[in-house]
Parts: C-alpha cells; structure tokens; sequence
C-alpha cells in the first residue's frame, strides 16, 4: 500500500501539483517557497519520492501527472479493499453497512453503478 499512501505534506504537495499541471519545477519550487516556506531541495527530494512511486514524472523540467487525483484515489481504494478485505468489493459494503445505514439515495446511486456496469 506504500505506494499509494501518502504522508500530510506529500498529499498536500501531490495537490499542488495535480492543481497546477503542467508545472516547470522552478515555479514550483517557487510555489513551495510561498505555500510550505519549503527551500529547493526539499521541493526536488518530495518530487523525487513522489515520481520514484510513479504517480508524476519530472521531464526536463516540466513536472507532470502520470495519473490524475481521481486515479489516484481509485488506486487507493483498490489497494485498501486489497489490504483489508482481501479485494472484496462485498466484503467491505457488508462491514461498512454494519456500521452506517444507507440512505435511499445512496442505495439507488449504487445499484445504478451497478446496473451500468453490467450494461458496460
């Protein structure tokens, strides 16, 4: 799950990032400097650790996205139900339903997923 987890400050780098692509890394380490008071080399190190785990890429200067904060996201959330419920979609609904019922809303807005997945 390391890959996909990230740390308070790695969040908020990644959605600076995600916020400001395509983004030269002089502007942001510029950006750092005014959001986190972050000098340039911590910038390129979080980048690095960042890129490293494949989710930006840093091409001759110009910092992008190899997958959007949704994908990010979904990744997360497979890598989760992976971890904590052996990749059982069911599974976690079952837990999570012990715990909070479903509104009527969120019980049509599922079963539409599903509908559309099947249809799809």
């Amino acid at each position: 799950m390391e890959q996909y987890k990230l740390g308070e400050m790695e969040q908020k780098f990644a959605d600076m990032i995600w916020a400001n692509e395509p983004v030269s890394s002089r502007a942001l380490t510029e950006l750092c400097e005014a959001e986190f008071s972050w000098k340039r080399t911590t910038t390129y190190t979080m980048l690095k650790r960042l890129c490293d785990r494949g989710i930006f890429a840093n091409n001759s200067g110009t910092v992008t996205a190899l997958m959007s904060k949704a994908e990010f996201g979904a990744a997360q959330g497979e890598q989760f139900l992976k971890d904590a419920f052996n990749g059982s979609l069911p599974q976690f609904l079952a837990a999570f339903t012990r715990r909070k019922k479903l509104t009527a809303k969120e019980i049509a807005d599922i079963q539409r997923l599903i509908d559309n997945h099947k249809e799809g």
